[in-house]
C-alpha cells in the first residue's frame, strides 16, 4: 500500500489498528491536499476548544521552546500529525505578543535526516546571536529497533523551520541509559547550562544530569545533580531549573516529571506526575541541591510535562500538556488529541510555588453573565466557555459546584440525573475535590474519577477556566491548582451552585 493510499485509510481507523509503519509515516510522504483532508475532519469534530493551543489535527504533548524573542513569545509541541497515537515526533510552532492570542506559524521542524530519523523529542529554547536556538532530543533506532539518541542544537530559520546546527551531544555518558532526553537550558553570566532527564545504569532510577557550555553550541557534561530523591522513579522526564525570590531571597526550583512513582493517599493518582523541590539556589561547582519534599505542581487528572520562561517584566511563566500518555481519550474516534493548559505565573510563598492565571488572560473576558451573589441551589448560568471567580468574604462552608451539568430545568423526568462535573469542599478537613464520574464520556476510570487536595488554610478563592471540553482550576489564589479534560454532551453548559450565598462574577469567554 503506497503512503497516499494508507493516509486515506487513517482516516477511519481504531486506535489499535496503528501499527509502526503507521506510527512513522513522515510529513514529508503524504500530500498537502491529504493532510488538508484531515484537518478539514478535525476542524468540525466535536470538543474542540476555543481558547486554549490544541492540534489543528493528530496528536499534540509536550511544549517545547517556550521563549521570549524579538518581541514576541514562542512555543513549540510535539505533534503527530496524522492520528490521535504517538507516532514520529514532529514540532508544530506558535507565536503570541500577549500570552493569549496565539499565532499559528505551522510546522517548524519535520524529522527527515539520519540524526532525528524516528523523531524530534522535547527540548528547549534559547537566545543565541540574536536568533532563537533550541536543544532537543534527536531520537533514531537501528534495523532491529533498537533506541539511541543525541542532543542537538538547531535554529529557528526566517522560513520558519528549525535546522540542524550542531549535533551537540553525541554520546549518553556510560552510567546512563538511553532514556537521557528533554534538555533544558538556562543562562549564568556568559555560561549556558542544561539539565537533561536521565535514568541510571546500577539502578535503573531517574534522575538529572547537568552540561555546560561557553558558546551555546559546544557542551561539556559535569556531572549529575545530587538530590535526596535517589530512589523517586525510573525515569525523570522533561526537566526544568530557574530561581524565584521570596522576600528579597533567591531559591533554586527543580520542576521535573518522574515517572513510576506509586500511589500514595491521595498523593501521585495519575499515571505518571509532574512536580518540583525547593532550597537554596544549586551550587554548581559540586551540583549539590539541598531541598525541601517533592510537591506535585496539579493534582488535576490531566497534567504532564510543564515547560517555563521568563518574560520581559521578570515573571516566570510555565505551560503544561494538559493530558497524559498511554490513555485513550474520547476525542480520539475524530482524529485529534490533546491540548495545553493556560499560561500561569509561578510565585513562591512560604517555599512553595503558586500558580496564577497570567493576568493577560482577562483580555478574554466578554460580557459579564453574572455577577452578584449565588444562593443555595441556584444556576449562576449557562456557559461552555468562561472564567468564574467565587470568593467569600470569611471562609466558605461546605459547597458544590456544578460545571457543564445537563440543565436540570430543562429535563423531561424530575428524577432524571445530571450529568455534570462537579467541585466540591469539604470545610472542616479544608479539602477540596475534583469529581467527574458523571462528566460525559467515561474515560480512564482505572485511574479513579474524583481527586482531592487538603489546602493549608481555609478556602476562601476559586478561580475557574472551563472551555469545550477543559477545565482548569485555581484555589485560594494558586495555592492548589487542578487541571482535566471531560467530553461532556454539547448542551450540558449550566452551571449549579448549591451551598451558602457568596459572591460570583462569571465571564463569557
Amino acid at each position: 500500500m503506497d503512503k497516499e493510499t494508507m493516509l486515506a485509510s487513517l482516516l477511519s481507523i481504531e486506535t489499535s489498528e496503528w501499527d509502526r509503519e503507521k506510527r512513522y509515516t513522515s510529513l514529508h510522504e503524504v500530500s498537502a491536499y491529504s493532510l488538508e483532508t484531515l484537518k478539514s475532519k478535525v476542524a468540525h469534530a466535536p470538543f474542540r476548544l476555543t481558547y486554549h493551543i490544541q492540534p489543528p489535527c493528530g496528536l499534540l504533548n509536550d511544549p517545547n521552546g517556550f521563549c521570549y524573542f524579538n518581541g514576541e513569545y514562542h512555543l513549540f509541541y510535539q505533534w503527530f500529525p496524522l492520528g490521535p497515537v504517538h507516532g514520529l515526533k514532529h514540532w508544530y510552532h506558535v507565536k503570541s505578543k500577549d500570552l493569549v492570542s496565539w499565532e499559528d506559524c505551522g510546522v517548524a521542524l519535520i524529522p527527515d535526516g539520519h540524526i532525528n530519523s524516528h523523531g524530534a523529542y522535547s527540548g528547549s529554547g534559547f537566545i543565541l546571536n540574536d536568533s532563537l536556538h533550541v536543544f532537543y532530543t534527536a531520537n533514531r533506532r537501528d534495523k532491529n529497533w533498537k533506541r539511541s539518541c543525541s542532543q542537538v542544537i538547531a535554529k529557528l530559520m526566517p522560513n520558519g523551520l528549525i535546522e540542524t546546527v550542531n549535533d551537540a551531544i553525541e554520546s549518553i555518558p556510560p552510567e546512563y541509559t538511553e532514556h537521557f532526553r528533554d534538555p533544558k537550558v538556562w543562562q549564568e553570566g556568559e555560561l549556558f547550562y542544561a539539565i537533561i532527564g536521565a535514568q541510571r545504569k546500577c539502578d535503573l532510577k531517574g534522575t538529572g544530569v547537568i552540561y555546560r557550555s561557553l558558546n551555546g553550541k559546544d557542551w561539556q557534561f559535569i556531572g549529575e545533580i545530587n538530590t535526596q530523591l535517589t530512589q523517586f522513579g525510573y525515569m525523570w522526564e522533561c526537566p526544568d531549573y530557574f530561581c524565584l525570590t521570596e522576600e528579597n531571597e533567591s531559591f533554586g526550583v527543580f520542576i521535573f516529571s518522574p515517572q513510576g512513582l506509586n500511589p500514595t493517599d491521595d498523593k501521585f493518582q495519575n499515571i505518571y506526575q509532574s512536580g518540583y523541590i525547593v532550597g537554596p539556589e544549586l551550587n554548581l561547582p559540586n551540583l549539590t541541591f539541598s531541598h525541601g519534599e517533592f510537591h506535585e505542581l496539579d493534582f488535576g487528572f490531566d497534567f504532564y510535562a510543564p515547560q517555563t520562561t521568563m518574560t520581559p517584566d521578570g515573571r516566570r511563566i510555565m505551560i503544561a500538556w494538559m493530558g497524559l500518555p498511554e490513555i485513550e481519550y474520547p476525542s480520539d474516534k475524530d482524529g485529534w488529541a490533546h491540548c495545553l493548559t493556560l499560561p500561569r505565573e509561578l510565585t513562591l510563598i512560604d517555599g512553595k510555588i503558586f500558580q496564577h492565571p497570567v493576568k493577560e488572560l482577562q483580555n478574554l473576558r466578554k460580557e459579564v453573565i453574572f455577577k452578584g451573589y449565588a444562593d443555595d441551589k441556584s444556576i449562576i448560568g449557562r456557559s461552555a466557555h468562561f472564567e468564574l471567580i467565587l470568593s467569600d468574604d470569611s471562609t466558605f462552608d461546605n459547597f458544590e459546584l456544578a460545571l457543564f451539568a445537563s440543565d436540570p430545568l430543562l429535563l423531561n423526568n424530575k428524577d432524571s440525573a445530571i450529568e455534570k462535573l462537579t467541585v466540591r469542599y469539604d470545610s472542616m478537613a479544608r479539602q477540596v475535590t475534583i469529581d467527574r464520574e458523571f462528566a460525559g464520556i467515561a474515560f480512564a476510570t482505572k485511574y479513579g474519577t474524583t481527586r482531592c487536595y487538603k489546602l493549608s488554610k481555609p478556602l476562601t478563592h476559586i478561580q475557574l477556566f472551563g472551555d469545550t471540553s477543559s477545565l482548569e482550576v485555581f484555589f485560594n489564589h494558586g495555592e492548589a491548582a487542578a487541571s482535566l479534560r471531560h467530553f461532556s454532551a454539547v448542551n450540558n453548559n449550566a452551571i449549579i451552585w448549591q451551598g451558602h450565598k457568596t459572591s460570583v462574577t462569571l465571564w463569557q469567554y
